[in-house]
Formats: structure tokens, C-alpha cells, sequence
């Protein structure tokens, strides 16, 4: 083959394999960034505090509707 399409063929090579080393490490990288984040921390203890606020407006809500049945009954008799 000609040595200068053994060349080109050589940079192209040379090329693509280093924007490959260079993708895995961003990549890598933004894996350990996201892993490292508070963020999906806050986030579960949003979410826990949402289920908690969620849970006793809930029971508020069915112990309302409760005193209010029992409220009625006593009207009627």
C-alpha cells in the first residue's frame, strides 16, 4: 500500500480512539458527579416529607368527615 494512505489511515484511527478515551472519561466523570450530587438526596427527603404531609392531611381529612357524621347524628336525635 501506499505509505501515505497507511498514514491517513493511521490518523483516523488515532483519531476516533481518542474521541472515544475522551467520551468514557466525560462520561465516567458525569457518573460520579451525579453520584456525588445532594440532589437525589433532597430529593428522597422531599419525597418523605410530601408522603408524611400527604398521610396526616389524609387522616385530618377522615377524622373530619367522622366528627362530622357523628356530629349530625347527635343533631338528629
Amino acid at each position: 500500500m501506499n505509505a501515505a494512505l497507511i498514514h491517513d489511515k493511521l490518523f483516523i484511527k488515532t483519531f476516533w480512539e481518542q474521541k472515544i478515551v475522551k467520551h468514557n472519561q466525560l462520561t465516567e466523570n458525569e457518573e460520579q458527579r451525579m453520584k456525588n450530587s445532594a440532589l437525589s438526596k433532597l430529593r428522597d427527603e422531599w419525597l418523605m416529607r410530601l408522603e408524611s404531609r400527604t398521610k396526616h392531611l389524609k387522616n385530618f381529612s377522615d377524622g373530619h368527615a367522622l366528627r362530622t357524621t357523628v356530629v349530625k347524628q347527635i343533631d338528629q336525635e
